[in-house]
């Protein structure tokens, strides 16, 4: 059986605030803590293919994201209690 995490792939140029980028690499902490060997590409994967195709879902979902504070994800970003990771490949040029 073909699973689709196993599909061919493609790559996507996402621009998006950095406090959001810094949370993808908290959900991937999440899934080590919990066993998971997983990426951030996997992360946004499983993140998308679980949204509800519902226009009023999406656009709840919009909303809510448009009007969290600019420090909404702050103490989330700082977790030490997940484990470190480190991403396979290159490594991003941080600000």
């Amino acid at each position: 059986m073909e699973l689709l995490w196993q599909r061919p792939r493609r790559k996507t140029l996402v621009d998006w605030p950095e406090d959001v980028d810094k949370r993808l690499e908290v959900l991937v902490r999440a899934a080590a803590a919990a066993g998971e060997q997983t990426s951030r590409s996997q992360i946004l994967a499983a993140l998308v293919t679980a949204a509800e195709v519902r226009p009023t879902f999406m656009a709840e979902l919009l909303h809510t994201y448009r009007q969290m504070p600019a420090d909404a994800l702050e103490e989330d970003n700082r977790r030490e209690d997940l484990p470190p990771v480190r991403s396979p490949g290159r490594t991003r040029n941080r600000k």
